[in-house]
């Protein structure tokens, strides 16, 4: 069992990182994709802290469309940035999580667009997956990632749209990762996205610290809680956990090859 997407090496988690990795390994997951922010000299330095109580977890780096705007007089320097940083990380495996966010506009749009797309370029010169953050704006961000041919793998992280949005993520070749929120009551619209998706792109998150799953609502999330979305999830497609976390599990290893 692996979780997808988490933010180990962030402040939240540096206090009992240990605990946490002991919980996780407990659960029955075997690896993690830990998400780096290129442009925060103190996450990455805490990544290589996560990597030795954790050898197996892989990393994704990237820049984050709140920071897009760090990057305004040159988005190319973002990817840049990036590709740097993926060289001094030798458990990288992909670019992200990178993408639009249009709900809290921390960085203008226009440069939020140029920094996803120069990373996309990157993505493609490199031959890596990438990791997508959108909210608010789905048409921007599967417009840019058709751009240039198209061409990219790589995976929505934390999908929190509707079946039309995954059937589209999946044309365009992704895979759709789904976390905490698919357990929320109000969650319906996700969980009937979830029952779309192909066994063979579906993925599971839990994004911690953030919207841990019910029952753990309101607290820190942490990886060992990805088993509760796993379960809701297998319930969803009507299957077991064993199988479906067996099928996210060889989803995982196939996209980001570990």
């Amino acid at each position: 069992m692996v979780d997808s997407h988490c933010h180990l090496a962030g402040p939240e988690f540096e206090a009992d990182l240990e605990a946490v990795v002991a919980r996780a390994r407990a659960a029955g997951l075997t690896d993690a994709l830990v998400i780096l922010a290129a442009d925060d000299e103190a996450e990455l330095r805490r990544g290589r802290r996560v990597a030795e109580l954790w050898p197996a977890v892989r990393f994704a780096v990237g820049v984050h469309p709140h920071a897009a705007h760090l990057f305004a007089d040159d988005p190319g320097r973002a990817a840049r940035l990036v590709a740097e940083r993926l060289d001094a990380v030798p458990e990288a495996r992909a670019i992200g999580e990178i993408g639009l966010d249009y709900h809290y506009d921390f960085s203008p749009r226009d440069v939020q667009q140029a920094v996803f797309g120069a990373q996309l370029r990157l993505a493609r010169a490199r031959g890596l997956p990438i990791v997508i953050h959108t909210r608010e704006a789905e048409d921007d961000t599967f417009r840019i990632v058709g751009e240039d041919g198209g061409g990219l793998t790589g995976v929505v992280h934390c999908f929190t749209g509707d079946e039309a949005m995954a059937r589209r993520a999946v044309a365009a070749g992704l895979h759709v990762s789904l976390a905490g929120i698919t357990t929320f009551p109000k969650a319906g619209s996700i969980r009937d996205a979830a029952r779309v998706v192909p066994l063979g792109r579906l993925l599971v998150e839990t994004d911690s610290p953030y919207l841990a799953p019910v029952p753990f609502r309101g607290k820190r999330n942490e990886p060992a809680y990805v088993l509760r979305v796993l379960e809701a999830l297998a319930e969803l497609r009507e299957m077991s956990a064993t199988g479906l976390g067996d099928q996210v599990t060889r989803n995982y290893e196939a996209l980001f090859r570990p």
